[in-house]
């Protein structure tokens, strides 16, 4: 590894010339990732997790204990009275879009910027995606752009707290109420982020939904949970993850139609154990990303995250492609050759570009609920439907891969990449 600017043997690296145009690179050993044992917080007490469920013999949460367990710990952890676990982030989500039971064609605005996961859950309850602009210092939903698209058939804002920044929940909230609009919060990258202090993403809307997944804060390989404080909502969320089997009654019938999103007592168990890490892991990515900003933060050119309250799922910089010598493709490019883990725009194109909704592959080749009727026009989606985003994805955003596990020396070569790159793309 090579740190401040110092190569394996001692010898300062040559800054004059970029590891891309032939020169040292600033690091040649992996960084701790979220793919491996190095940058995961899996230990003895997730090994003693699973080992206690398998002497128990009980695998099925519907009659095990490890579930509702991590469901009361995870609602006492966010002061909220209802927890429900299922086995994804996006079962997450299509939990909460159950719950509010769009008719087919009804529109859910929501980020062009942020996984698929997000969208899948609309059209799977046969309701449009609406998509609005976001913020192009941060990639978050903004309010205004999300107001111009309210229709007399939108049901609900679902709003994504990317990159675990934290979104302007007061405006979301009083678009909410002004509108009649259920608010959803996409938290899957946002576990414990606080748009204001000590009040978590989550707790805002009439919905959080949060995500397990592998690459999330902390992980049970796949998994979600949602979280709310209205007994109705709760109650429609729990029968949604169970096949609309109302378990409490002794009847076996099924009261609408739902899918099976239970997690396993395996997932639960180890989410437990997880849980009692996530304090501590947000705490570190919270200091180490201080640190980097307040090192880059002086660099002309380089616009990286300030907003208090942010989790750090990864660490995004907006860049000037003028003052910083070049686009978000040219930076990444740089900085890989340097051994910096980068990525340009995090999406290669917005979601309303992939095939299901450029092309209306949804149902067969109905284009349902794209299709009018049952929406209340055709929708087409294409280039220029929200600027900011596209030009994000396109130009301006670099995201730097975080971990709770960066040492200083990590965050010393992620600042020699940085400053070096700038320095060899800015000179004339």
């Amino acid at each position: 590894m090579m740190t401040s600017g110092r190569s394996d043997s001692g010898d300062k690296v040559d800054w004059g010339r970029l590891a891309l145009r032939g020169g040292t690179p600033v690091r040649t050993d992996p960084f701790p990732s979220v793919a491996n044992a190095s940058g995961r917080t899996l230990g003895a007490e997730e090994a003693e997790a699973v080992a206690r469920v398998l002497r128990s013999g009980m695998l099925c949460s519907v009659w095990g204990s490890e579930a509702r367990a991590l469901e009361r710990e995870f609602a006492a952890m966010y002061d909220v009275p209802h927890a429900i676990a299922c086995s994804s982030g996006t079962a997450a989500l299509h939990l909460a879009v159950g719950a509010v039971d769009p008719d087919p064609g009804d529109e859910i605005i929501t980020s062009p910027l942020t996984d698929f996961g997000t969208i899948i859950p609309i059209l799977r309850q046969n309701a449009v995606p609406v998509f609005a602009d976001v913020d192009p210092a941060t990639g978050i939903l903004d309010p205004a752009s999300v107001e111009k698209q309210i229709s007399e058939r939108t049901r609900a804002i679902l709003v994504v707290h990317l990159f675990g920044i934290p979104a302007p929940m007061a405006d979301f909230q009083a678009l909410a109420r002004d509108h009649g609009l259920v608010l959803i919060e996409d938290c899957a990258q946002a576990l414990l982020a606080e748009p204001e202090p000590a009040r978590y993403a989550g707790t805002y809307g009439d919905i959080g939904c949060f995500s397990l997944q592998q690459t999330k804060h902390i992980t049970t390989g796949d998994g979600g949970l949602v979280i709310t404080r209205d007994d109705a909502l709760a109650r429609r969320m729990r029968l949604f993850a169970d096949k609309g089997w109302p378990r409490d009654t002794g009847e076996r019938t099924n009261l609408f139609l739902a899918a099976n999103y239970r997690m396993t007592e395996l997932q639960a168990a180890v989410g437990r154990a997880q849980l009692t890490k996530l304090p501590d892991v947000v705490a570190r990515r919270r200091r180490t990303a201080q640190a980097l900003t307040d090192r880059i933060g002086p660099l002309t050119g380089l616009n990286p995250p300030a907003l208090p309250g942010s989790v750090y799922w990864h660490y995004p910089i907006v860049i000037d492609p003028e003052a910083a010598g070049g686009s978000n493709a040219t930076w990444v490019e740089a900085l890989a050759a340097e051994g910096i883990p980068a990525s340009a725009g995090y999406l290669h194109r917005p979601l309303y570009f992939t095939p299901v909704l450029a092309e209306g592959r949804t149902y067969g080749r109905s284009r349902f609920p794209l299709t009018s009727p049952p929406a209340r026009k055709e929708w087409t989606y294409g280039p220029g439907l929200c600027p900011e985003a596209e030009r994000l994805i396109d130009e301006t955003l670099v995201v730097i891969g975080w971990n709770e596990n960066y040492t200083v020396a990590d965050i010393d070569d992620i600042t020699a990449g940085i400053r070096k790159v700038r320095a060899g793309l800015t000179r004339p």
